[in-house]
């Protein structure tokens, strides 16, 4: 006589979308792996082909994979890959949103985590934040100098290794042709370079406009301000917890964007009335912001800003340390993460500046 014993498997089911819902898929997960561990990775790629700090990733026991949920398919997405890449990555199409990254070899996924409805449906956590990778290419530890530690967690920090015979990874703006030092042009790139501009600093018949009003910092009047958005839109165009924009004149771009910010390799998404995001076409890096209610000005994903001193850039940017962007959209989501980012940031601008920063766009509250 045989005897059969069935062991039942708890599961959880995730459900994912991007901002213009031409994709969604679920995800079914083994409740025994949960929570998944992210690592928040900063590498070039990540940076360039996001236009974020860092995407935000969780690799994905094998076999478990994306199921799309119809009409939405794999065809809604569009894949990149470069010479020396060992995945593919996807972004939707229609809206530039990133879902994950797939291995040539042997095919498993790396999940972005911030495109999921279930922290924001569900109490239970089913992922938590694990680590920083690949920090060194920033040059200044990018967000990771910004969020060091979750809920009194630290997070650790990893990089490959560098012992006395191997360097630190080299930032790509090591590569590019730009002049040692300070220089009055920062260039901005994505990973496939399918949009390639310049940013100036503040020229002085600008400086002299009225039209600077609250857009050059009074105190570094060579700098622009800088943000640190969370916001429900950014989260579901870039497929990452947050974003950082550099607020610029159209007119300081070279060359200077058409009135339907269009060029290079760049396609454009209406995310809200009167509302334009633009990224590349080809690798879905995130480039532009721009809102009817601040005409002239574009906000500027920094994850493509190539500055040689890191990608903080302290050379070209006063930041708003006080306080995130949005902030009440993130802590519905993920509220252990906005809390932590948000102490760090006020902790960052303290230990930079001695002090923390805060300014309304466009008015004379401006420091």
């Amino acid at each position: 006589m045989s005897t059969s014993t069935t062991t039942t498997i708890t599961t959880k089911t995730l459900t994912a979308s991007c901002h213009c819902k031409s994709v969604s898929f679920t995800l079914t997960l083994p409740a025994n792996i949960l929570p998944l561990n992210v690592h928040l990775c900063s590498c070039t790629v990540c940076r360039r082909t996001h236009g974020a700090p860092c995407s935000f990733h969780a690799p994905l026991p094998p076999s478990i994979a994306p199921e799309f949920i119809a009409p939405s398919s794999i065809d809604n997405l569009t894949p990149y890959k470069h010479p020396t890449s060992q995945s593919t990555r996807f972004f939707c199409t229609t809206c530039g949103c990133h879902i994950g990254d797939r291995d040539h070899n042997p095919g498993n996924w790396y999940i972005s985590v911030s495109i999921f409805d279930a922290n924001a449906s569900d109490d239970e956590a089913w992922y938590f934040i694990g680590s920083h990778a690949f920090t060194h290419s920033t040059q200044d530890g990018g967000i990771s100098a910004l969020l060091p530690r979750i809920e009194g967690r630290d997070i650790p920090v990893w990089n490959p290794e560098d012992d006395k015979e191997t360097p630190p990874t080299v930032p790509d703006s090591k590569l590019e042709e730009e002049t040692p030092g300070r220089s009055d042009s920062l260039l901005a790139k994505c990973h496939c370079g399918g949009v390639s501009f310049a940013v100036s600093r503040p020229r002085d018949e600008y400086l002299d406009s009225p039209r600077s009003r609250g857009w050059v910092p009074r105190s570094h009047r060579d700098k622009w301000f800088a943000s640190v958005d969370v916001c429900y839109d950014c989260r579901l165009v870039t497929g990452t917890n947050a974003i950082f924009w550099l607020f610029v004149p159209t007119d300081h771009i070279s060359p200077q964007p058409p009135a339907d910010l269009i060029f290079g390799s760049m396609k454009a998404y209406e995310s809200s009335e009167g509302t334009r995001r633009t990224f590349c076409g080809t690798c879905g890096a995130t480039v532009f912001y721009y809102c009817e209610g601040r005409p002239g000005i574009v906000d500027v994903a920094t994850g493509i800003l190539r500055a040689p001193e890191g990608s903080m850039l302290a050379d070209w940017a006063v930041w708003r340390t006080a306080r995130l962007g949005w902030s009440e959209n993130a802590l519905r989501y993920d509220a252990g993460f906005t809390r932590g980012l948000e102490e760090g940031l006020k902790e960052w601008g303290v230990r930079m500046h001695g002090e923390t920063t805060n300014f309304i766009l466009g008015q004379d509250a401006a420091p």
